[in-house]
């Protein structure tokens, strides 16, 4: 089967289901809130929904750790709501894309429960390793979330690889039983009516023989050794071969550390194993390397990550366009202004949104949901932000501590999502939800915002249906402008029928604009602008622009 490309031409909403809609009013978020939503979703744009993790899970990490792949988890509905939200999405002629993490299950799977216990033929489903005679660890990787990457099992007396939490023990992918487990698992979805995947952490799926000790990264080691292993490209070829193929689906990957020569190894059109790939770069410019390590804004850092993807995936490769996601704080909260909140969400909508590529929107990024400050760190769930605050920075005050996680914590994109102003932001009518809503879901939430046409909602939807009419924004060039600037980002869009300029101010100051050579602005419509009157050459504050010629 020849496999279409029609996410070319899609928005896709990313729905982490525990904090997007109770519809059965028991506290958790589920999947017949999302049922209930699905128009709204509609209504921005969006024709496509990428799910973070549904299945059974004990929630370790909030569903990363998955005890059965081939089920929906009651608290979110069970297969019945499923069925209903898969054909409902088809019916409004929107797509709809799984999670699929296969780097690693959870302790409680019942291939890890039968590995520690050496039943056959899951032995060997998993990393295991003796102590060294010395009485040490396998090797000095550590995990990305809890301390080193090994745990000592006392049923099977060994060790076993967890990259990521305690409770997430890593598939030996090198075993080809495993290999076929994952090939059932894709077959189980697509079968179903599933358009494709979001595959989690994939590039990491290859350990190298010996398991070597990591002499290169001074934290997280071990990610120069698994992070695009030996037998990664044959492994994710094998999958497309022998499953995907056979579908019209598309498969997204997630890949830490990988910038665009690299990339295109996975996602080149002629020969790659996959379509597209979240890469982390575009939302590193206010850190280096981890949101735990955070610097200062760097605009020009922001701008050279989304222009080289640009130019060297061009022709070759599709992007993949995001700003935030359930792995990140928020972004106006980050690269933006709390202060200028309107100005600046709107400048980041637009800084993105008119890029080639397929844009994914995160759940409140549409109204313009902000970082979350909990008095107390015991009201964070997240098993990485639990870990970092009683593990860094000890000498430091508790406070201290706190405000940094405030900063950084993807907790602050777990907050419910902000429907309205009655209690709990209208996410449920029980008295007290799985999680907390930021307080100022009073002032910022979407049935204020539907009423409001010059709310962040309705400029992006604004934004998406421009984006969507324009031909140059699929086909057309890039080229960038001004690039040593660090309060504009400017770059130009242009095919055959049409050419576009996208001005945004990343300053919270009044900033002059000259439009570049060759664009003669008493020709140009302004297209789309946040502020009223869009005809200075004088961008105020977060002040965007979008000028079409035709």
């Amino acid at each position: 089967m020849e496999r279409k490309r029609w996410y070319k031409d899609m928005v896709f909403y990313q729905i982490w289901p525990r904090s997007f809609k109770d519809g059965n009013g028991d506290g958790m978020g589920d999947l017949w809130g999302v049922l209930e939503k699905l128009d709204y979703i509609k209504s921005l744009g969006c024709d496509g929904i990428w799910f973070s993790p549904i299945y059974p899970s004990p929630g370790a990490d909030c569903g990363y750790d998955i005890a059965d792949y081939m089920d929906i988890d009651p608290q979110f509905g069970g297969m019945e709501a499923f069925r209903q939200v898969l054909d409902g999405c088809h019916e409004r002629g929107m797509k709809l894309i799984m999670d699929l993490v296969v780097n690693h299950t959870s302790d409680e799977h019942e291939w890890f429960q039968k590995s520690r216990q050496r039943i056959e033929p899951y032995t060997d489903y998993y990393i295991w390793r003796p102590a060294k005679p010395n009485g040490k660890l396998p090797n000095n990787w550590d995990s990305n979330f809890e301390g080193k990457a090994w745990t000592f099992d006392e049923v099977r007396g060994e060790y076993y690889l967890h990259l990521f939490a305690i409770k997430q023990p890593d598939l030996n992918m090198d075993n080809p039983l495993v290999r076929e487990e994952v090939k059932k698992i894709l077959r189980f979805w697509l079968d179903m009516g599933v358009d494709g995947f979001r595959e989690d952490v994939i590039t990491y799926i290859s350990k190298p023989e010996g398991l070597p000790n990591d002499h290169l990264f001074p934290i997280y080691k071990g990610m120069s050794k698994y992070n695009h292993g030996p037998h990664i490209h044959e492994y994710l070829a094998e999958f497309k071969r022998d499953v995907l193929d056979h579908y019209d689906c598309f498969t997204l990957a997630e890949a830490p550390l990988v910038w665009p020569k690299r990339a295109l190894k996975y996602i080149d059109e002629k020969n790659g194993q996959m379509d597209m790939m979240i890469q982390f770069q575009c939302v590193a410019a206010d850190c280096l390397f981890t949101d735990y390590l955070p610097t200062k804004f760097n605009l020009r850092k922001m701008k050279r990550a989304f222009s080289s993807w640009q130019h060297k995936l061009s022709g070759r490769a599709w992007n993949m366009l995001y700003m935030e996601n359930h792995d990140h704080p928020r972004i106006i909260s980050r690269y933006g202004s709390e202060e200028f909140w309107r100005e600046s969400g709107k400048t980041i909508a637009t800084a993105f949104l008119f890029q080639q590529g397929t844009p994914f929107i995160y759940q409140g990024q549409e109204i313009g949901m902000l970082n979350w400050h909990p008095e107390d760190p015991e009201m964070y769930e997240d098993v990485q932000t639990r870990y970092t605050y009683a593990h860094s920075n000890l000498k430091k005050s508790p406070e201290v501590r706190l405000k940094k996680m405030w900063r950084s914590s993807r907790d602050s994109a777990r907050t419910l999502v902000q429907w309205d102003d009655t209690p709990n932001a209208g996410f449920t009518t029980a008295e007290k939800p799985w999680f907390y809503a930021n307080p100022n879901y009073t002032e910022i939430n979407v049935a204020q915002q539907e009423t409001d046409p010059d709310s962040i909602l309705n400029f992006y939807r604004k934004a998406i249906a421009l984006r969507k009419k324009l031909s140059c924004v699929r086909y057309g060039d890039y080229k960038e402008y001004q690039k040593n600037s660090g309060r504009l980002y400017v770059y130009s869009r242009q095919d055959d029928r049409q050419k576009i300029l996208v001005v945004c101010s990343f300053s919270d100051k009044d900033t002059r604009f000259k439009a570049p050579k060759g664009f003669y602005m008493d020709g140009a419509e302004a297209a789309l602008c946040n502020y009223p009157d869009p005809t200075s050459d004088t961008l105020r504050p977060y002040e965007c622009r979008v000028y079409l010629w035709k």
